[in-house]
């Protein structure tokens, strides 16, 4: 329990960080919020709101892990490196990935919502 607990006040410590410092964490967060009464209107069933809600959950957890690596590799060098660089680029691939997820998701929804059929 106290594993749990010590990873609990960790992953606050985290999100106060990310809240405080990153303005993608800040943008997608307020995504996240506006998504949650969207994803209702644009759903009619449970898994259509989890899928659309998911998907945004997705893109921030990405995010963190993409913070995560480029603050590890501030932390080895701030000097140019081919090998840092490209584990930057990939996280930044990553979240554009996710990004693109999330389009396609809600795009579909608002596509079946105004063609009348059910998400």
């Amino acid at each position: 329990m106290e594993r749990l607990i010590k990873a609990w006040f960790n992953s606050v410590r985290a999100f106060r960080r990310l809240l405080a410092t990153e303005r993608a964490f800040q943008q997608e967060l307020m995504l996240l919020a506006a998504s949650i009464p969207a994803a209702v209107f644009l759903s009619s069933s449970w898994r259509g709101y989890a899928l659309l809600v998911g998907s945004i959950l997705l893109l921030l957890m990405v995010e963190v892990l993409n913070t995560g690596i480029e603050a590890a590799c501030d932390a080895v060098s701030r000097e140019f490196n081919i090998d840092i660089q490209l584990a930057k680029d990939c996280g930044s691939l990553a979240v554009l990935i996710s990004c693109i997820l999330v389009l396609g998701v809600w795009g579909t929804a608002v596509y079946e919502t105004l063609a009348g059929t059910a998400f």
